[in-house]
């Protein structure tokens, strides 16, 4: 069992928090702010412990010096102000004597944010590759570590790895104290049947996922626009459906070997165009000549509830359809509520799907909702993260 920062005291003491401010943010403007809020029982607990609170967070990928004018974390720290209804201070540095002079500065109760983790990566990737000496850096700053940031917490990080193994303290946040404590729960009595449901656009963007959950759930369920990857892959006709050529032959091989029930779409929702609109339905697997698969069909929706019914473990990642339209949605949907009519411990994780979840009403009807996409289906499949075994024992 690792520590958590209730088990660690705080007063007075330079509390560096890992977190994940990883926002959509669209000319200047935070489109959503969920997972600030997400950070937010965190953030509160350690200021009413008298912490001097530091937050590190990356926000995007940066590979050019016109990045960083684009990323930066300075509208983050104005929004987490609101939120809290306190000064947050910024410190438009990664590192150096700015930064060190500003914690210097910083009482207890005080909150301060650095610039983002990632400006790092234009330092020969120091944050994603984990540079000792950038770890050192932040790990001079700390006299307690957290990590509440559960969504990087399968990546290996100066900013979370990196940092954790040089600081005298660490120890787990509230919000990755919830995560892990939901996938044990999920785990401590019977998990089979165990159903996956995996949708979404790429195959690319799952092998390693699909490649260790087909030799551990009972039962995937496929959907999405990768669906149309596997069923050309099985000699069907997709037509003008979006489909990964160069993953046909990944495909075919993870069906050769996969060691459980793998389950292709029966039928499809299709359209001519997304202008149109007008949905028909395919009478098989086949799309029908001169159209495109946006969701499943309904033989593949009683299907799926069939399977559905009677698991006893349920993980969730990437919708059925283009759920965003009105004419893409059924399936999502459907998969969504017959989850919550289940018996099964259910789990959803990923960006897209979470959203699905809130347009389409099911997100507070299930079980646990996962802010990890990546980290979660590790966990789920390896029930050890890299950042979570960084931490200190209790």
């Amino acid at each position: 069992m690792k520590k958590t920062i209730r088990d660690v005291e705080l007063k007075n003491k330079n509390v560096v928090i890992r977190v994940d401010f990883n926002v959509p943010i669209k000319n200047g403007i935070i489109q959503s702010n969920e997972r600030i809020v997400a950070a937010l029982e965190t953030i509160n607990y350690a200021i009413k412990s008298n912490a001097k609170v530091i937050l590190l967070s990356h926000l995007s990928r940066i590979k050019t010096e016109e990045d960083k004018l684009k990323k930066s974390l300075f509208p983050i720290a104005q929004e987490l102000s609101k939120l809290l209804n306190k000064k947050v201070f910024f410190v438009p540095e990664t590192r150096g004597e700015m930064l060190k002079k500003a914690v210097q500065k910083l009482e207890p109760g005080q909150v301060m944010l650095v610039e983002n983790t990632r400006f790092e990566d234009l330092n020969d990737k120091a944050e994603s590759k984990n540079s000792p000496e950038l770890g050192q850096e932040w790990a001079a700053i700390a006299d307690v570590f957290i990590n509440d940031a559960f969504a990087t917490a399968h990546r290996s990080h100066a900013s979370n790895v990196g940092i954790s193994t040089r600081v005298p303290v660490s120890a787990v946040g509230l919000l990755v104290e919830k995560e892990l404590n939901a996938f044990d729960t999920a785990f401590a009595g019977d998990t089979h049947p165990f159903v996956a449901v995996v949708g979404g656009a790429k195959v690319k963007d799952k092998i390693s996922y699909l490649t260790k959950l087909t030799q551990k759930a009972d039962k995937v369920l496929i959907g999405g626009a990768m669906a149309y990857t596997f069923l050309k892959a099985k000699g069907f006709e997709i037509a003008n459906s979006l489909v990964e050529d160069d993953q046909i032959d990944f495909a075919r091989d993870l069906m050769a070997n996969c060691k459980c029930e793998f389950i292709l779409p029966l039928d499809n929702a299709m359209v001519t165009s997304f202008e149109e609109g007008k949905v028909s339905y395919s009478k098989n697997q086949n799309v029908t000549k001169g159209h495109m698969g946006i969701d499943v069909g309904p033989k593949t929706i009683k299907e799926y509830e069939k399977h559905l019914s009677n698991a006893k473990l349920v993980y969730w990642n990437g919708p059925l359809g283009v759920f965003e339209l009105p004419f893409g949605e059924a399936g999502t949907s459907a998969i969504g509520n017959a989850m919550v009519n289940s018996n099964a411990y259910t789990i959803i994780g990923g960006g897209d799907t979470i959203s699905a979840s809130e347009k389409l009403g099911f997100k507070d009807k299930i079980n646990h909702v996962s802010t990890g996409g990546g980290a979660s289906q590790q966990y789920l499949l390896d029930h050890e993260l890299p950042a979570i075994n960084a931490i200190q024992d209790l």
